[in-house]
């Protein structure tokens, strides 16, 4: 069923049309929409996201008059909700092709192309319906008009062969000068890649959803291969709160699509090949292959290894084998594969099985994930086979599979189980070198040797098999009832193989194909039949296009050894093509896999706070009642630092007076331990090409017996080898109780090379750049760090809650060495903290912003006579300093001990520091409950508006409770509690006698220190009363229209006796009382004319001699006329009132005549805007009015004689910084 998009102009609404019904979309910015549900997606790191308000109605209940149609060809469906920065993004299905047909009435679309409509940016050109309106296609913004935003090639298994990477593959859009923000998505979406069905849920295999009613039930979708999970969830919740019959026709509207990655395909055999000749039928059969590629742990080859803390693994892939014959019988066989599930990680390299693997967690920390991943597949599938196809001579790979081999032993599926006299095991393991098997003349055929060591298992776990019993054999009459519904279990699949090698890609699906044929074969000897030559042919051609498929989803090329599993043999075209494929792999390995693996992470990015939500905002109140969900806990780190330099031999020293210092009882075992050495091997060039782990593995050994000698003394429990790293000579070792490890999850590495090394998970190791005067390196390398350090999912250090950041920062004191030495055998450690470049660099913010360190009470670090206490004594006589650092950065974090330890092997002294940490613990289970309970019980408050276009788009909340007793409801963009309506605020303070007023001398900041009284007596000749009897203060300022105050410049302080003394104008400028600002209104002329040009003004100058507090004059523009200053033009003047303010005189300018003082001026004369311009020309002439020659003002802006800071100076943007003087728009 194609489904049309409308477009209503105002307010903007977008509408997913089927024939009767309508989802709509529309989206406001305010921060409630009331009536229909609102989806808000937000991330910490992003500004806030459109609100999207989402409807489904009937059209009869709709005015379809004002909507338009917007896309030239069907829609297929919408994949969800997306916020990229503060845009959301509808995703619509338009190009799709069916590919596959599992039984009947089970249809999978393959996704040729996606559109975005976002809700402030214009709708796709590919659904605009011509270019002359476009720009009326856009919500609320323009920015990507002017851009093509053309949909990728339809039709890209036509033009490609197998082999080319499938990103992006047909899309050539043209140059744009801003891009789309979803230009890489649609890259992906479009890649050929994506598969969805309206007819069933393509997220489980067959066993799992016969008895499915409904493909869009949210308890039955498999998440872990749902890709569009997080946008597809939202409209997911929506639909279910609509009512029974709501929910049965949006799903039969087939708006809603779940989709997967991966591969499906299906091949017709004809009568005459099908291996089920004894079921007489004239139609033909069919055989589908369905790989669905897990959305856990993805990403691309060499950025997603191994597991997680949750048990996923990457390049997870459950891969199906649909057999269906026109009688109604179905066959099928399930089988996975999945990287190693153990924590390992293998750079990228140019040189092919030379990427150097790592395993970055011991294996005690290792072994609760480890199980989480068996226990879930032995709940999901039943029993687990192993089969393990990695080499038993490579390096690498012999390290994964002993380890490998370690955890399947030590897993309680291992342990036998006895049932009704018998014992089996849930979990067995099989190894199968691939590499050695196929070496022989044989090659590649040699593979099928592997039948030998499974067959066994292979007949136990059987397959499934169904059949239709109402079925006559017809094709017609089977497609006219629902498999799904008429089908009856026969046989069941009891476990499943597991195979896997390095990448899982080219060795794991040539053996997958022989298990699928096995199966298969296992399924016609029970029937006593045979295949043909023609159909094993066909299970190997979709086989290999599988292999094809997933390899280029996860290493960018086709797999290897394909020409094989499709042929049956090895070719010489096939070995050019690998190698082929080999080069290409590196390339985009190298290069490509980064932009992809952001891509990835965009689409399936979960730290955005997902909610559905109706107007009452009930997400914010959860937060305001998070107490009742989670709960806080206290724990204790201990981090310390060491440079080793290079000195091996300190690995049989005591290190406990470091590690297991004598500390209070609650610091003395800590939850988390974090180890940074520096310089653990010499560096040398053929380290820093080629480092060597085994100096770090008898380090880590050293501190975990170490560490676990004083947990025995104390009968406590042992702590385990969490993450550990390393780059060069800089090392990273992470330590936890055991009994921490089940509360501990994504535990990420990274490194960043700057002759150095960090990394971070919350602590962070670094060894920036040595020497006395290179601060400034180190400055750069401390950026370069921070800046170019990324985790998954793009995410810096700066996305953490906490920091820990400890090493070797090589700043150093900026004394001679002789006054260091001096003030360490004097104690003074302040002066030398004082002249510590790394605290000066911090204090002027070019390092470690926002960190901070706790007070140094220890001596410097660096540099000791090895084996002594006594400081450098060679002829380099090398500055002593504080080179061994520990900084923190968090709001939860409080930091208790901060020493250095004395262990005398390096030039160095060990730093440690002990922090208390403050975690929240959540309830996830509580958190929802208590979300629902919010949103039901506020539910009924809500009288929400249809969307027929008579509706503002930011209405006010309605019914909004507030959050606690006492509190006013929430405010809206267009409703604020302190106001009432919409009107401005007033006061409603009364003096506390009729005969007061508010002192209009006091500070306008009332946080400013003043001795003014809040209230001052009204004196009786201005005292004005309204007719209400309330007394008003005189007339100050004019109306705010045309009023423009003048700061009086803290330069001008009123002394004891009156007179005013000159100050630095650099300094803040504090309110004063005897000071206030002075308005100006011009005065009205009869005759309208053209306002003249603007002119800069300066700041009228006012008698210097002090007034007292009650000598205030009212000046009329008669009285401005008549003044010695006068000679302007009346509608040019400004009336001036309240003289009571007084100004600085003129400032003095470098030169040999004197100037008249402004005190000769008469007192309280008020100069207008014309006199000061007419004083400002004179200035700048030879001569002056005062009749004095006036010199050029000095370049630096100050008076030679005063020193005082020339206010009118340009040079040093004296002007720019006074508001009068800034030339004014005409009114």
């Amino acid at each position: 069923m194609s489904l049309r998009v409308l477009l209503q102009e105002s307010p903007r609404i977008i509408a997913l049309a089927s024939e009767h019904h309508a989802l709509l979309f529309r989206y406001t910015p305010s921060d409630s929409a009331p009536g229909s549900d609102r989806i808000l997606r937000k991330s910490s790191s992003q500004p806030s996201a459109a609100k999207c308000v989402v409807e489904f109605a009937a059209f009869d209940s709709l005015d379809l008059s004002g909507y338009r149609s917007l896309q030239a060809s069907g829609i297929h469906g919408t994949l969800g909700l997306i916020n990229i920065g503060p845009d959301t993004f509808l995703c619509l299905i338009s190009a799709a092709v069916r590919v596959a047909t599992v039984r009947p009435d089970e249809n999978v679309q393959k996704i040729l192309s996606v559109e975005f409509c976002a809700s402030s940016v214009p709708l796709p050109m590919a659904l605009a319906p011509s270019s002359a309106n476009r720009h009326q296609d856009c919500l609320n913004r323009d920015d990507y008009d002017s851009q093509t935003f053309d949909g990728a090639d339809p039709y890209p298994s036509q033009y490609s062969g197998p082999d080319e990477p499938a990103y992006g593959h047909g899309y050539d859009p043209q140059e744009n000068t801003v891009d789309h923000p979803c230009i890489e998505l649609k890259k992906m979406l479009s890649g050929g890649t994506f598969y969805y069905s309206v007819d069933f849920d393509l997220t489980n295999r067959l066993q799992d959803r016969l008895s499915e009613g409904s493909a869009f039930d949210i308890d039955s979708l498999d998440e872990d291969f749902l890709w569009n999970a997080y946008m597809i969830d939202p409209l997911i919740k929506f639909r279910s709160r609509l009512s029974r019959d709501e929910r049965t026709i949006l799903d039969g509207s087939r708006m809603l699509t779940s989709a997967i990655r991966g591969f499906v395909l299906t091949v017709t055999i004809s009568a005459a090949a099908s291996p089920l000749r004894g079921l007489k039928s004239n139609y033909p059969s069919t055989l589908t292959v369905l790989s669905r590629l897990s959305c856990r742990r993805a990403g691309t080859r060499f950025n997603s290894r191994g597991i997680d803390d949750d048990g996923y693994v990457a390049n997870f892939v459950e891969s199906e084998t649909v057999l269906w014959h026109p009688s109604g019988l179905c066959f099928s066989y399930a089988q996975i594969r999945g990287s190693v599930p153990i924590f390992w990680e293998q750079a990228t390299g140019l040189l092919p099985n030379q990427q150097k693997i790592q395993i970055t967690r011991s294996s005690e920390a290792t072994q609760p994930a480890f199980d989480r991943h068996f226990e879930r597949l032995e709940l999901a599938y039943g029993t687990v086979h192993i089969l393990n196809l990695m080499s038993a001579t490579r390096t690498g790979e012999v390290e994964l599979t002993a380890r490998y081999q370690h955890h399947v032993q030590r897993s309680p599926l291992n342990q036998t189980i006895g049932f009704q006299g018998s014992s089996e095991h849930r979990l067995i393991q099989s190894q199968f070198d691939f590499h050695a098997e196929t070496k022989g003349p044989s090659g590649y055929e040699a593979a099928s040797t592997v039948r030998r060591l499974v067959q066994d298992r292979a007949d136990s776990f059987a397959y499934l098999l169904c059949d239709n019993l109402s079925g006559t054999g017809d094709a017609s009459q089977a497609s006219q009832q629902s498999g799904r519904e008429q089908s009856t279990v026969i046989l069941q699949q009891q476990g499943v193989f597991r195979v896997n090698c390095l990448d899982c890609l080219d060795r794991t699906n040539l053996i997958q194909t022989i298990l699928s044929q096995m199966a298969i074969e296992l399924f016609l000897s029970h029937r006593s039949e045979r295949a043909t030559a023609d159909f094993w042919m066909r299970h190997s051609s979709i086989w290999a296009d599988n292999g094809d498929a997933l390899s280029k989803i996860y290493a960018g090329t086709g797999a290897l050894k394909s020409s094989f599993t499709r042929h049956g043999k090895m070719s010489l075209a096939g070995a050019f093509a690998d190698a082929r494929k080999s080069a290409t792999r590196i390339y985009i390995n190298n290069f490509a896999d980064k932009g992809r693996q952001n891509t990835i992470d965009m689409l399936l990015v979960s730290d955005m706070d997902e909610a559905l939500q109706h107007p009452n905002s009930h997400t914010r109140l959860t937060d305001c009642r998070a107490h009742e969900f989670s709960t806080s806990e206290t724990i204790h780190i201990w981090a310390g630092t060491f440079n080793l330099n290079g000195r091996g031999a300190g690995v049989k020293e005591d290190l406990s007076a470091w590690l297991c210092p004598r500390l209070s009882p609650p610091q003395r075992q800590p939850e988390i331990l974090a180890v940074g050495f520096q310089e653990i091997v010499e560096l040398s060039p053929q380290q820093i090409m080629s480092t060597d782990p085994s100096r770090r593995q008898v380090w880590e050994e050293a501190v975990r017996m170490t560490i676990n000698k004083s947990t025995q003394d104390s009968t406590q429990e042992e702590y385990v080898l969490l993450r550990t790293g390393q780059l060069v000579g800089a090392a990273l070792i992470v330590f936890v109780k055991s009994s921490s490890l089940r509360k501990i999850k994504n535990v990420e590495g990274s490194v960043k090379k700057v002759l150095g090394h960090s990394y971070s998970e919350e602590p962070m190791t670094a060894h920036l750049a040595a020497g006395f005067a290179n601060y400034e390196e180190r400055n750069r390398d401390y950026r370069t760090i921070s800046h170019g350090l990324r985790f998954q999912r793009n995410r810096s250090i700066d996305d953490h809650d906490t920091v820990i950041w400890l090493g070797d920062f090589n700043y150093r004191i900026g004394l001679s060495d002789d006054k260091v030495r001096r003030l360490i055998r004097a104690g003074d450690l302040g002066t030398l903290y004082q002249n510590d470049q790394l605290n000066l660099q911090m204090i002027a913010g070019r390092a470690f912003p926002f960190y901070s360190e706790s007070q140094i009470t220890f001596m410097p670090t660096y540099k000791y006579n090895n084996g002594t206490d006594e400081y450098d004594s060679s002829e380099k006589a090398r500055i002593p300093a504080w080179c061994d650092r520990i900084l923190r950065k968090g709001n939860n974090l409080k930091q208790i001990e901060y020493a250095t330890a004395p262990l005398r092997f390096s030039d160095h002294r060990p730093v440690y520091a002990t922090f208390q940490c403050t975690i929240s613990n959540i309830d996830e289970e509580a958190k929802e409950e208590l979300s629902r309970s919010l949103y039901e019980s506020r539910k009924q408050d809500i009288v929400g508006p249809t969307a027929n276009g008579n509706e503002k788009t930011d209405e006010d909340h309605v019914g909004y409770l507030s959050v606690a007793a006492g509190l006013p409801p929430a405010s809206s963009d267009r409703r604020k509690w302190w106001l009432d309506d919409g009107l401005p605020a007033r006061s409603r303070i009364q003096p506390p006698q009729d005969d007061m007023m508010l002192n209009p001398r006091r500070p306008p900041n009332p946080f400013t220190t003043t001795t003014e009284p809040d209230w001052i007596m009204i004196p009786a000749s201005k005292d004005h009363r309204t007719s209400e009897g309330r007394i008003n203060p005189p007339p100050i300022p004019p109306s705010r229209r045309g009023t423009q105050k003048v700061p009086v410049p803290h330069a001008i302080r009123p002394s004891d006796s009156g007179d005013t003394q000159a100050s630095g104008l650099n300094q803040d400028m504090p309110a004063s009382p005897t000071f206030t600002n002075l308005s100006r209104t011009s005065t009205a002329s009869s005759v309208r004319r053209k306002p003249a040009p603007p002119v800069p003004k300066k700041p009228p100058l006012l008698s210097a001699s002090s007034a007292g507090p009650d000598d205030r004059s009212v000046i009329s523009p008669k009285d401005t006329n008549t003044n010695a200053l006068n000679g302007h033009r009346a509608e040019d003047q400004t009336t001036r009132t309240r003289v009571d303010t007084f100004f600085p005189p003129p400032p003095r300018r470098r030169g040999t005549a004197t100037m008249t003082p402004e005190a000769e001026l008469p007192r309280n004369t008020v100069r207008t805007a014309s006199s000061a311009r007419q004083i400002s020309e004179q200035r700048r002439r030879p001569s002056s009015a005062y009749g004095s020659t006036i010199l050029p003002a000095s370049r630096s802006g100050r008076d030679s004689n005063t020193g005082q800071r020339n206010l009118l100076d340009e040079d040093d943007g004296g002007a720019k910084t006074i508001p009068s003087l800034q030339p004014q728009r005409p009114v």
